[in-house]
């Protein structure tokens, strides 16, 4: 994966729980951010860090439109997503790593 690559990303507490849906440039860089709580707010107080979906994207502005698509998604399209590509809601950072 490029060091930079605009990407929607969406972590989750646990299958079916908590969601947070994020942009970056960076995606290893903001998933580890997150992880390891280096992120202040919402990940970190609901304890979202299992990387469970992600789209890359070829400009910010293509990831940033995505991400507000999706923010507005009602829950069962959230979830319905995620389980189109991700049915068993791995964490799929170990995957980014190589």
């Amino acid at each position: 994966m490029a060091e930079k690559q605009p990407a929607v990303y969406i972590l989750a507490s646990g299958r079916n729980g908590t969601l947070y849906i994020g942009v970056t440039s960076s995606l290893l860089q903001r998933i580890y951010q997150h992880k390891n709580d280096f992120v202040e707010g919402f990940s970190r107080k609901y304890r979202v860090h299992s990387l469970v979906y992600y789209e890359l994207h070829t400009t910010m502005a293509a990831a940033i439109t995505r991400e507000k698509q999706l923010k507005k998604w009602n829950r069962t399209w959230k979830l319905r997503l995620i389980e189109s590509e991700n049915p068993r809601w791995i964490d799929l950072w170990p995957h980014l790593l190589g």
